[in-house]
């Protein structure tokens, strides 16, 4: 990848050998490649690429998806947790069909209180479901949000919330994230969540910045949270 981010190589050989992991079982392996095909979208986004690049996610993570699959097998260890989230959440993101459906299904039983999501699966769940979803999706999640009471849950909510795709809502979005909701150290959270969202909320996370500089400098006071903010 560095290579072809240098120009040395085409980015197709890049995918080429990404596609050679389908059945590598390592998480560390696997958080590198979805890391480096982030950075792909993220570029591509701005192309007619996109959701080409959308369909080969699917077909790389897909069988390693479904040999996982949704829930814990006996004697699994905590870095198979972590690839399953991590797995499925690319996958929804994604548009995978099966995994938008069950991830919508387990959602509901989760709202409804009948079958409560491990802490492990609610971060690719609710990415999953916002990614896809509308203004009663986000509605549900705020709601979430407002009842949770953990702070770890209130931060996990609020880091996906840039998942959701409609400018109107991303702005919404945006408006929480200044609120009185939100801790002023978890601000930055929601922010670089819309920044890193999508193509729409990258320009909308930065419009929102440089309109509420001033709240957000004089928040911040020069101090380590800014520089983040900054960076993202």
């Amino acid at each position: 990848l560095s290579q072809a981010r240098a120009g040395i190589i085409s980015t197709v050989e890049v995918l080429k050998v990404m596609e050679a992991f389908v059945n590598e079982p390592n998480y560390t392996v696997w958080s590198d490649l979805s890391c480096n095909l982030g950075i792909l979208s993220t570029l591509l986004s701005h192309t007619d690429f996109y959701e080409e690049i959308q369909v080969f996610v699917k077909d790389v993570f897909s069988p390693i998806g479904e040999r996982l699959g949704w829930d814990a097998k006996p004697g699994e260890g905590h870095l198979d947790a972590l690839l399953r989230g991590l797995v499925l959440g690319k996958l929804g993101k994604a548009g995978h069909k099966a995994t938008l459906e069950e991830a919508r299904r387990r959602f509901k039983d989760h709202v409804e209180g009948k079958h409560i999501l491990s802490a492990d699966l609610r971060s690719p769940v609710y990415v999953t479901i916002l990614k896809h979803g509308d203004s009663t999706t986000l509605d549900t999640m705020l709601k979430l949000h407002k009842q949770a009471d953990m702070q770890e849950e209130k931060n996990r909510i609020e880091r996906v919330l840039g998942a959701i795709s409609q400018p109107e809502l991303i702005q919404k979005v945006l408006t929480f994230a200044l609120s009185e909701e939100v801790r002023p150290q978890d601000t930055v959270s929601v922010i670089g969540g819309v920044a890193g969202g999508s193509k729409q909320g990258r320009k909308a996370a930065w419009k929102f910045v440089r309109d509420n500089w001033e709240e957000l400098y004089n928040r911040y006071q020069g101090g380590f949270l800014i520089s983040r903010l900054i960076k993202v």
